[in-house]
């Protein structure tokens, strides 16, 4: 089966980019935008609209499938690709792309998946977000001309065992980090809240006493709204590296602010995700090795999460083998090609660390439930529930798709 025409539309993704380093320099909120000039090369403003590219592959049956380059809220920082704008990158891709495109046999996924992936166009790869939309439309191709599960075509490709099993899933609050608990606790997610504390002045506070206060209320949450007493969710509260701004950056300090926030927690899981960012990868890997070191010699509860400066396969294989913290997020935008998420996913199960397999908020309904299929698959401990930062709109998106995947699966045995 091969690809008969390939198209390329301008589109809106879930939510915005965001100027990262802008806001922990200390942008200021003015109902939903931010205040101040933004830093990040290609930003026009702290806060501006969320884009992406949708691509669409038109097979010689007709059928049609569909993939969504997006790019993640905080592009531009932390090693990441640039600004994903889409009139930037239409032109280049109707120029270059299309042509690669149209004629294309897709009865396989992973081979085509690779030649994008590794393709150079004047010598430089193409931007993360475009190889993560052509994969995503690639592998609906192979499905569609397979008659396959995009779940069952990763496992064929990758000879692995069909799962039909639900992974657990993880709901992010944005900043309505209480009344999008609450949202989380009724629907019984089964990690959150995320809570976005990428702010020292606002969120953390400048002995950690704002974060404190709200595992706190989390845990108390918890147990007024639940219905079932056996309900523990696990927290997992992504801090920005803003713990070791506090800190002056000192492994030990940080490790024991963090560790004393098991108290708050209680019984339940807490998981801190990015407590610094050392702003380039070595100096990243050695300051959570350390943290993660000193939580060992205290007979810490907590688990360290890496984000910052681990994007790609490769990065995630050096955090993993350095055994730098607990779990890594597989920021799945930011590795271009799905079939590295794949990879990702099976390193880590296969080398002892925990995998979640993230993304962003400014993702799209098509990529997020790509990564449903990806994730049934390949089996991380944990994924992000997105597009988006309403929390429902993305649970229905991803808890749906994965219910109704999973009972094809179980119908075809």
């Amino acid at each position: 089966m091969k690809i008969k025409h390939a198209l390329f539309t301008a589109g809106n993704s879930s939510f915005y980019f965001d100027d990262q380093k802008a806001i922990k320099n200390g942008a200021g909120l003015d109902g939903f935008v931010y205040t101040g000039k933004p830093v990040t090369p290609g930003f026009t403003s702290v806060r501006q609209a969320g884009e992406c590219i949708s691509v669409q592959l038109i097979l010689e049956n007709g059928a049609t499938a569909v993939g969504d380059c997006a790019a993640v809220q905080y592009s531009g920082a932390g090693g990441r690709d640039p600004l994903f704008l889409a009139d930037n990158f239409l032109p280049f891709l109707e120029k270059h792309i299309k042509p690669l495109l149209e004629g294309r046999d897709v009865s396989e996924f992973r081979k085509n998946a690779h030649f994008f992936d590794e393709l150079k166009i004047d010598g430089k790869l193409l931007h993360t977000a475009i190889r993560y939309g052509l994969s995503q439309a690639l592998l609906d191709a192979t499905a569609l001309a397979t008659n396959k599960l995009k779940a069952e075509v990763v496992c064929k490709e990758w000879n692995l065992p069909v799962v039909a099993d639900s992974i657990p899933l993880f709901g992010q609050s944005g900043d309505d980090r209480y009344i999008a608990v609450d949202k989380m606790i009724i629907k019984g997610v089964d990690v959150l809240p995320h809570g976005l504390i990428n702010n020292v002045e606002q969120k953390l506070g400048h002995k950690g006493e704002i974060l404190r206060e709200y595992v706190t209320w989390l845990a108390k949450r918890i147990k007024e709204l639940r219905t079932d007493p056996s309900y523990k969710p696990d927290l997992h509260i992504d801090v920005y590296g803003t713990i070791g701004l506090i800190f002056d950056q000192d492994p030990i300090r940080c490790a024991e602010y963090i560790d004393s926030l098991q108290e708050q927690a209680g019984d339940l899981a807490l998981y801190i995700e990015g407590p610094v960012d050392a702003g380039n990868k070595p100096d990243q890997i050695r300051l959570l090795t350390e943290i993660t070191r000193h939580l060992e010699k205290l007979n810490s509860k907590v688990k360290i999460v890496a984000d910052e400066w681990c994007n790609t396969y490769q990065d995630i294989v050096d955090f993993t083998d350095a055994k730098s913290c607990h779990m890594v997020q597989i920021k799945t935008p930011d590795l271009g090609s799905i079939h590295n998420i794949v990879d990702a996913v099976l390193y880590c199960n296969k080398n002892g660390m925990e995998a979640y397999q993230g993304g962003t908020c400014n993702e799209t309904d098509v990529s997020a439930r790509t990564c449903v299929h990806v994730a049934i698959a390949s089996r991380p401990m944990r994924m992000l529930v997105k597009p988006g930062m309403g929390f429902d709109e993305g649970l229905n998106i991803v808890y749906n798709e994965m219910s109704r995947t999973l009972a094809q699966l179980k119908a075809k045995g």
